[in-house]
């Protein structure tokens, strides 16, 4: 293997180049200048970003365990700009006294975190896929268990942990039928080998369920609240957004080739699963008081119309899941800077305490409507684009009575949202939250999200860009 084609795996290079600089930086300086490391490292992770952009060689190697296309590198630089984004949130955040002895350790981690994640993304065998899910995993539990001298971060580390060890012993369960059946961990050799034996699809099931978790579809969406609402907001947002992201994409891969001949089965679940995801997520937002636990159900009803493109199984299917990541992305995160800016000006996350909010921070405000606004499909927003790809996705492989379902849901959705909207700029307030002003890089973040919102739904080449890379029937 010679230098350029170990090129290929230019993400994962540079990331761990990253933090390698990181804990370097950590370890030499004087921990008066640690406020130092919080600008270079968004310095850091903003050039590795912009470099994630420039033309990429793309091709596999260790024999096939590790395959880049053009999908995947334009995949891992939406997750970059994500986690850029969160870095910008978390900012403020950092510079309290109670986390001045650990800043690097959060860029560190969460830098490890992405490169399982990329390695997840890449996999061309289920033994890469493992490594790099279980690589993306364990520092997101130590990320969750960040504040651990409060009992409820710590609560979520070990929440997070454990479910995720239960949920990685079924899809090894699943994984070792698939070796025991087929003779491979090889994607493309797996997939010719798989048919409809009761083994195979027990397999999948394992498998599938072990996803499921990890993407939070109900009925394996139990950890997702009390995890969200005990961990720091930035790493709620991470695990909303990015993580879900990276395993929703993998997963569909993964339908799309590796189970490909079982698709009469898997499109049966899906729908199930999709209907359940969307209703459950909804219902249970619809009683949330603390804001943490409402964005937790909305992202797990936001998961079940993901399944809608992945449903049809074809090449605008999973366009419009590849799009949505990227709506969702900025979409989600917008709300989370604005709870995760209130939080660390008040400390305050509940519903109620967002009386008011408009009379004395009007633009932390707008920015909330404008995002929740987003994710409930509301036009022009990018979100609504975004469902209506999925709607339309699924429509076109004859799933009518699922997306009748979906649009009840987006409209059942647009009622919580509402109730949000309704407190900032409706309920009366005699002591609403002081006007306060954000940080520079919290505001650049918001700008971010909110020039991502207006854009993507407009700019088709995004869409066609996307379109190009996809695949399938």
């Amino acid at each position: 293997m010679n230098i350029e084609s170990f090129l290929i795996m230019r993400h994962e290079l540079l990331l761990t180049a990253a933090a390698m600089l990181m804990l370097l930086a950590e370890l030499l300086t004087a921990p008066k200048n640690k406020a130092g490391l919080r600008p270079f490292a968004v310095i850091v992770f903003l050039l590795v970003t912009i470099a994630g952009f420039l033309p990429a060689t793309t091709g596999s190697i260790f024999g096939g365990m590790y395959v880049t296309s053009d999908l995947q590198i334009l995949v891992k630089n939406f997750l970059n700009i994500g986690v850029f984004i969160i870095l910008l949130q978390a900012h403020k955040w950092l510079k309290f006294e109670e986390n001045s002895n650990k800043v690097g350790e959060f860029y560190i981690l969460l830098m490890s975190t992405l490169i399982g994640m990329n390695f997840m993304i890449s996999s061309g065998d289920f033994l890469m896929f493992y490594i790099g899910l279980e690589l993306a995993t364990i520092p997101v539990a130590s990320l969750a268990a960040y504040d651990f001298y409060k009992a409820r971060s710590a609560e979520a580390g070990i929440k997070l942990l454990l479910s995720s060890a239960l949920s990685s012993g079924i899809m090894l369960y699943g994984i070792s039928m698939i070796y025991g059946t087929t003779g491979s961990i090889y994607f493309a050799e797996v997939m010719t080998k798989i048919g409809t034996e009761p083994l195979h699809v027990l397999a999948f099931i394992f498998f599938s369920a072990g996803m499921f978790f990890k993407i939070s579809v109900v009925p394996f969406h139990l950890w997702t609240a009390d995890v969200y609402e005990g961990a720091p907001i930035s790493v709620t947002s991470y695990l909303s957004v990015i993580s879900k992201g990276a395993a929703a994409f993998i997963f569909m891969i993964i339908l799309f080739t590796v189970f490909r001949p079982l698709i009469s089965m898997w499109q049966d679940m899906i729908w199930v699963l999709a209907v359940l995801t969307m209703t459950i997520g909804n219902l249970f937002a619809m009683r949330q008081k603390n804001l943490k636990r409402f964005l937790a159900f909305s992202s797990i009803s936001q998961a079940g119309f993901l399944l809608l493109g992945i449903i049809g199984g074809n090449k605008l299917g999973m366009t419009s899941v590849v799009y949505y990541i990227l709506v969702y992305i900025v979409s989600n995160l917008a709300a989370f800077t604005v709870v995760s800016s209130i939080s660390n000006a008040t400390g305050k996350e509940n519903m109620d305490d967002y009386d008011g909010l408009y009379l004395t921070n009007p633009n932390l405000s707008l920015t909330m409507m404008l995002a929740l606004f987003s994710l409930a499909g509301i036009p022009p927003l990018a979100g609504f684009f975004g469902k209506f790809f999925l709607f339309t996705a699924a429509a076109e492989q004859g799933f009518y009575i699922l997306v009748l379902i979906a649009v009840l849901n987006a409209i059942i959705s647009l009622y919580y949202y509402l109730l949000v909207i309704k407190a900032m700029f409706i309920n009366k307030n005699d002591n609403p939250i002081a006007k306060f002003k954000s940080d520079a890089a919290t505001r650049i973040g918001l700008i971010l999200c909110l020039v991502g919102m207006a854009a993507i739904g407009f700019a088709s080449p995004i869409w066609e860009y996307i379109r190009l890379y996809t695949f399938g029937n």
